[in-house]
């Protein structure tokens, strides 16, 4: 096998860096949430926010809730409910939902970098996005 050139990401770059610390699913959505949120450009995120009073209060953002990623036809959600993850992949044809169907969070994120690897090659501001979420720059 060939070594992938220094600045090319390799689909299991993506995938670990999606995956990583998994060992608490709660965490590891709300973490991954805000990851993606930071990382991709605002029309590819739509990001959900949940505010206490509290945060009101006090002028802040709240938590992130719900991340939703679109690449061309697919929409990925990922939501924290009641404490726990759900992951869903989404066909959408002109806001229109044709298939959902829930995943578990290993296949999601898998499906996830695959995506975005796929998108990567040929959208420049894609390839981008994807080295901030890899390296975290």
């Amino acid at each position: 096998m060939t070594e992938p050139a220094d600045d090319a990401l390799s689909l299991e770059m993506v995938t670990a860096a999606l995956r990583l610390d998994s060992a608490d699913t709660a965490i590891y959505a709300s973490v991954l949430t805000k990851s993606l949120s930071e990382a991709l450009p605002p029309e590819y995120v739509t990001v959900e926010r949940e505010r206490s009073m509290s945060d009101r209060m006090r002028g802040r953002p709240g938590e992130v809730s719900r991340v939703e990623v679109h690449l061309g036809d697919q929409v990925m959600t990922l939501a924290v409910k009641n404490g726990r993850p759900v992951a869903e992949i989404c066909r959408e044809v002109r806001g229109v939902v044709l298939s959902r169907q829930v995943v578990p969070i290993q296949q999601w994120a898998s499906a996830l970098a695959s995506a975005l690897m796929d998108h990567a090659e040929s959208n420049a501001q894609a390839a981008a996005a994807l080295r901030r979420l890899v390296i975290g720059s």
